[in-house]
């Protein structure tokens, strides 16, 4: 199973064989327990939990704590699910290093956008703006009319406005594995990848060709 949680810590350049510059994001990938098995006969459906990011059990609640302990695992904060299909090869408590991926798997990178607070129509979806000339003062970063008059009558919904921007569960697909570092659980994705320094993300194998 092509599929981890990690760690945002940034981005980089690294030398690849030819010689050529890449820039990297570099993702702490792991180490991640198997929590759990869901099965079809017992949850409708197939898939293998994992946990991410040890910490003491004392700061997890009673329900967290006797999941982890069934396995004896240590503490940990972040559980993602990942769908399997036909038989998996793993076992619960087992655990899971950045060795499960290879130079040059291409895997798509979940996380969450950063969040930017309330933006103008500009900003968040990218409009032109309006007329720089013949007596604009205090319209240039408007939006522009935002509806017809008798008819409809209203302004229509989904309507591109002002409003909260970022904080959304972003994905990136087809990223290159650039780098495997095994010993310090260090993955390196060509390009960037959602979210802030520290951000929890999901690396999964491609979904695309």
């Amino acid at each position: 199973m092509k599929g981890m949680i990690g760690r945002k810590l940034g981005m980089a350049t690294i030398f690849v064989e030819d010689g050529v510059v890449e820039p990297v994001t570099l993702i702490e990938c792991g180490p991640c327990f198997v929590t759990q098995l869901k099965s079809v006969e017992n949850d409708g459906y197939q898939s293998v939990q994992l946990g991410f990011d040890e910490v003491d059990s004392k700061r997890l609640s009673g329900g967290i704590r006797g999941h982890l302990n069934k396995n004896n695992m240590p503490g940990m904060r972040v559980f993602r699910e990942f769908k399997i299909k036909g038989d998996s090869e793993l076992e619960e408590g087992q655990k899971l290093t950045a060795d499960v991926f290879e130079n040059g798997d291409f895997v798509d990178v979940t996380g969450k956008s950063k969040g930017k607070g309330f933006q103008g129509a500009m900003k968040r979806h990218g409009f032109g703006g309006g007329p720089k000339t013949h007596g604009q003062s205090d319209r240039q970063r408007s939006p522009g009319s935002i509806g017809a008059t008798t008819t409809p009558g209203r302004v229509l919904k989904g309507k591109r406005m002002p409003g909260r921007m970022g904080g959304d569960r972003v994905t990136i697909q087809n990223l290159k594995v650039a780098m495997v570092d095994p010993d310090r659980n260090l993955i390196g994705v060509r390009g960037a990848v959602p979210g802030p320094v520290q951000g929890i993300v999901v690396i999964r194998g491609r979904r695309k060709q």
